[in-house]
């Protein structure tokens, strides 16, 4: 008996390999998903002083959706309200964070001073995906980490679960916390509406 399971793991150790190997090169898949965003991102600021509000959120909607996995950031942002919600809360919900998000940069990124951004291009093994690393050096020469912990689809398409600022601090986790008084207190329907205010108060500011 002994003999034979050395055998079976001798013999499927090449597929295991292969199969490591694979994932590895899928991974390697991952930075240039960062890279087409950062472009996108980069060329919205070259122009912002010729685009409204609501040109640049046009622009970024889409890249920002292929980048990031709206709908599961949506749910983990939430938390464990989540599973007290009806489907059409939690679609109303989707929509509200996911508009927000897009919004969040369309008021972030309305200028260039010769910001640079640098990626890295050999993602980190990370427990939930992989972690790619970034740099943005800002028009003062101050370095900022923003690494995006990402999963694969079952396409195959690499997107962003979560980002880390610093390297380390969580915009899920910031979210989840700014979120959870006001879902205790008024459920999805007093997310939705923070959200929306949320977004008001980019699109003037």
């Amino acid at each position: 008996m002994l003999l034979s399971r050395r055998a079976l793991l001798l013999s499927s150790a090449p597929a295991l390999l292969a199969a490591r190997r694979a994932l590895a090169a899928d991974a390697g898949a991952a930075p240039a998903v960062i890279q087409r965003f950062y472009d996108a991102l980069l060329a919205v600021m070259k122009a912002a002083k010729h685009l409204s509000f609501d040109q640049r959120y046009q622009i970024l909607a889409s890249i920002i959706g292929q980048t990031y996995n709206l709908a599961l950031m949506s749910r983990l942002a939430v938390g464990p309200e989540w599973a007290h919600m009806q489907p059409p809360q939690q679609q109303a919900v989707t929509d509200a964070f996911s508009r927000y998000t897009i919004s969040v940069y369309a008021n972030r990124f309305d200028d260039y001073n010769g910001e640079r951004f640098a990626v890295e291009p050999t993602p980190a093994s990370n427990a939930n995906g992989v972690t790619v690393q970034t740099i943005l050096t800002k028009s003062d020469g101050d370095k900022v980490q923003l690494n995006y912990l990402m999963r694969q689809a079952p396409d195959g398409a690499w997107q962003v679960i979560d980002v880390y600022l610093s390297g380390t601090i969580s915009e899920l986790a910031t979210r989840r916390s700014e979120f959870s008084s006001v879902l205790q207190q008024g459920g999805g329907d007093a997310l939705v509406k923070l959200l929306e205010q949320r977004i008001a108060a980019l699109r003037t500011g």
